[in-house]
């Protein structure tokens, strides 16, 4: 019966041993799977703010909102005349 308590002792060291080994390989795969969760969520607001500075740089920061878009000189009949002997001005593609 000793020898039976010893193989049985034995056997049941061997389980409690692979199963706190599994245990611990468990708790380092879930420390590394958060670790790594937490990484992305990092790396995914770093990625949100570089595209939102890449739009600001795209649109450099301003917008049409408000503002009044300026008139284009009216040319007085001298100016016009100067321009159209100049070959500046064309009146079949001016006139509409």
């Amino acid at each position: 019966m000793d020898e039976e308590t010893k193989e049985q002792g034995t056997s049941e060291n061997t389980d409690e041993g692979i199963q706190s080994k599994t245990t611990s390989e468990l708790d380092r795969a879930d420390f590394i799977a958060e670790r790594q969760e937490r990484e992305n969520d990092r790396r995914e607001a770093i990625l949100s703010r570089e595209e939102n500075l890449a739009a600001r740089r795209a649109v450099g920061g301003e917008t049409e909102a408000g503002s009044i878009a300026e008139k284009p000189k009216e040319l007085t009949d001298e100016e016009y005349n100067e321009k159209f002997k100049n070959g500046e001005v064309n009146p079949f593609k001016d006139a509409r």
